[in-house]
């Protein structure tokens, strides 16, 4: 059997509850010595009330129960300015509209706060100057801001719902993520960097698309660097090329003179001599550029570290070197370009603590996914450390200025790291290379 709605139920307990009150009374007017028509009528009377008050009882048990049941559909249905009346007791039921009337101001307060902080997000995604696109399960565009639409050339309106491929984004959607790549949009043409992620919405998985315009910052640190290098290049041509200038005018000015010097053929001798010695400077200049700018990508094969530093420590002869043994493990590096940025590190620490008559120390160490190699030493310190790695530039008498600059190149082709400073416990510079354990 269907079971009986809760109403009925309710009607039904109400008027089983006033049944016996009523035969009652039915029995005592049916024995009551008054005329008949007074009995019925007061029979009648006790059956409307008895009704009346059974629909009354009925009424006040379901109106918070539909209180409710309103209150709950609102919330269901997004809107939170409904609220039940205070009932003003304390029972249970003044308890469940409390915690309703609190649920929906809570809703209320969230949605407020939800709006201003996609109000929010909308403002920066449109001032924002890389381009952003997201992409739902079905490989649809379903979001992208200004920098998006001038990307594609394209409004809004007929951007989205289109696919990657439609918009000429399969590439970079599909491509490896966290890379730099040259691309030809409607919009734009340049190199670009490439960056995604994953993010659900309504519980479905979507993808996000960043395209940032590298033109502009690699144009700029392109004419920085051609900066540096006509700056270093005239700098150094035009130390040699000045004394070869003045010493070529002098010697043709003695081959003219009538009669010719007696010592004629001496200062040619000479001159000659220091135009070569130029020369000769000029060209070892110059193929010192030519292998800085030349240098091969490493040649990675296992290398064990502490073998490898004893190598280094071995060859410096000028000076002993402390030697702080540190854990035993193994790269995957070039050792060949590893040894060579060692022994640059190590000849300058020796070059300057001789300066002091101090001492040389060499020491690693291992982080969970980092070597560290420290080279400190005891000489005068860092004077000048803001140009220690600009190539050939140098305060030694005899320097060629591409030492540090070609040992932070191999380092940083590892996916490392080289810096110098000076030393915060004492007198001198520390030099700290860092290379990755994978």
């Amino acid at each position: 059997m269907k079971p009986l709605a809760h109403d009925r139920q309710l009607q039904g307990l109400s008027l089983m509850a006033g049944g016996p009150a009523l035969l009652l009374a039915g029995g005592l007017l049916a024995v009551a010595p008054w005329p008949w028509p007074l009995r019925a009528a007061l029979a009648a009377t006790a059956a409307a009330v008895w009704w009346r008050m059974s629909a009354r009882l009925q009424e006040r048990a379901l109106r918070p129960w539909q209180t409710l049941a309103n209150l709950l559909a609102a919330l269901r249905e997004g809107d939170y300015s409904f609220r039940a009346r205070d009932t003003g007791g304390g029972d249970a039921l003044h308890q469940a509209m409390v915690e309703l009337n609190n649920l929906a101001e809570q809703f209320q307060q969230q949605r407020l706060g939800a709006r201003d902080a996609s109000a929010l997000l909308r403002t920066v995604m449109a001032e924002m100057d890389v381009a952003l696109f997201a992409f739902d399960a079905g490989g649809r565009l379903c979001l992208l801001n200004r920098a998006g639409e001038a990307f594609l050339a394209r409004p809004r309106e007929r951007a989205l719902g289109e696919s990657a491929g439609t918009l000429g984004l399969e590439e970079a959607l599909a491509g490896p993520a966290d890379s730099a790549a040259a691309m030809t949009f409607p919009g734009h043409t340049g190199r670009w960097e490439v960056r995604r992620s994953l993010f659900r919405q309504a519980g479905q998985p979507h993808r996000l698309l960043v395209l940032s315009d590298l033109t502009r910052p690699l144009r700029e640190e392109e004419r920085q660097a051609w900066q540096r290098i006509i700056r270093v290049l005239s700098h150094e041509i035009n130390n040699s090329l000045a004394p070869i200038h003045s010493l070529a005018g002098s010697l043709g000015t003695l081959l003219h003179q009538e009669p010719p010097p007696a010592d004629l053929k001496e200062d040619l001798v000479l001159g000659l001599g220091i135009i070569a010695g130029r020369s000769e400077a000029l060209k070892r200049f110059l193929d010192a550029y030519a292998k800085l700018a030349k240098l091969p990508p490493p040649q990675r094969r296992p290398l064990e570290v502490g073998p490898w530093i004893r190598r280094a420590v071995e060859l410096e002869n000028r000076q002993p070197v402390r030697l702080e043994p540190g854990p035993d493990l193994t790269l995957v590096a070039d050792g060949d370009q590893l040894d060579q940025v060692l022994i640059n590190l190590l000849r300058n620490a020796v070059e300057a603590a001789q300066q002091t008559g101090g001492a040389v120390t060499l020491r690693w160490q291992a982080h969970p996914s980092w070597l560290e190699v420290e080279v400190l030493d005891e000489g005068p310190g860092l004077a000048n450390p803001a140009n220690l790695f600009v190539p050939f530039f140098t305060t030694k008498p005899d320097g060629s200025g591409i030492g540090l600059a070609l040992s932070r190149q191999i380092a940083e082709a590892h996916g490392g790291t080289l810096t110098l400073a000076n030393r915060a416990d004492r007198q001198g510079a520390k030099a700290t290379l860092g290379l990755p354990r994978q």
